[in-house]
């Protein structure tokens, strides 16, 4: 494990180091687009003002957080709200030589509440809806755990199809059962990191035919297959994926954008995606 000398790093596919980074805001727009990456914020070291430039990270760029030492740490009271609002994937204590294997657990590391951690990553992200609307986000993800059809939801949400379909596209967001099917392939997508079942058995864990009609729906939403998800780790990247096809298909029209450093204007930030050819190569040589 070496030392880490800067206080920010990248951590990528396939997670065997980690790539020290320049700690600017046109540097993390460059090099922190790869789905499935993180980005490292080791507090011990360097200097704690790119706080801000972290706030402006790349959207699907995930964080994680290395703690500063205890004695840095009492003196630091404002420090829990300073990481609430820069929505840290995941928080660990000092470690001077943090392992990539290791850090990679954590980012694979299944969310205690899917539906509001996806909900409050939206709200980070800048989804520019009101508060009872996300509310009604967070029941259909959070009821995509069980049901597999949007009547089924509007059922138990005691509203009609119509009415939160209604609600849904007249402020700019994806139908309803495009919520409910993204829940459901993430819930997908997490355990497929965190298990060496076939994409068979997991598809037909979570209410699915079998693995291809899985991976069919996965490629639609996401434009990524379950063996690529399987190998880049975390979801927030994947629900950028699905926002941006949400997007091209004309199903996304609200704003989704925050101020980047120094900006007064919102801007749009999107994560890269690989060429549909780079992607087949991809899969056809991890014999998919």
């Amino acid at each position: 494990m070496a030392r880490l000398t800067s206080s920010l790093a990248l951590l990528a596919h396939p997670y065997s180091r980690l790539q020290p980074l320049e700690p600017t805001t046109a540097e993390l727009r460059a090099r922190g687009r790869q789905p499935g990456s993180a980005l490292v914020w080791s507090m011990g070291t360097g200097d704690r003002s790119v706080g801000r430039v972290i706030l402006g990270r790349p959207g699907g760029l995930s964080l994680l957080v290395i703690l500063p030492p205890e004695a840095e740490l009492m003196s630091s009271p404002g420090l829990s709200l300073e990481l609430h609002q820069l929505r840290a994937h995941g928080i660990l204590p000092f470690h001077s030589s943090p392992s990539a294997s290791d850090l990679a657990q954590v980012l694979r590391r299944p969310p205690i509440d899917l539906a509001a951690d996806v909900t409050d990553y939206l709200r980070w992200r800048g989804l520019s809806v009101d508060r009872d609307t996300v509310h009604l986000l967070r029941r259909v993800l959070d009821l995509s755990a069980d049901l597999r059809c949007i009547s089924s939801v509007s059922r138990s949400m005691y509203m009609s199809r119509r009415a939160l379909g209604r609600r849904l596209t007249t402020r700019g967001l994806p139908v309803p059962s495009h919520w409910l099917q993204m829940g459901r392939l993430l819930r997908v997508a997490v355990r497929l990191q965190n298990t060496d079942a076939t994409v068979s058995s997991v598809a037909f864990e979570h209410g699915y035919p079998d693995g291809f009609a899985l991976s069919n729906q996965m490629e639609r939403f996401t434009g990524y297959r379950p063996v690529e998800v399987r190998r880049r780790l975390g979801w927030e990247w994947l629900v950028e994926s699905w926002l941006r096809q949400e997007a091209e298909r004309g199903g996304l029209t609200t704003p989704i954008a925050r101020p980047a450093e120094g900006d007064e204007h919102p801007q749009a930030i999107s994560m890269s995606r690989p060429s549909r050819a780079t992607r087949t190569s991809a899969r056809h040589g991890a014999g998919a």
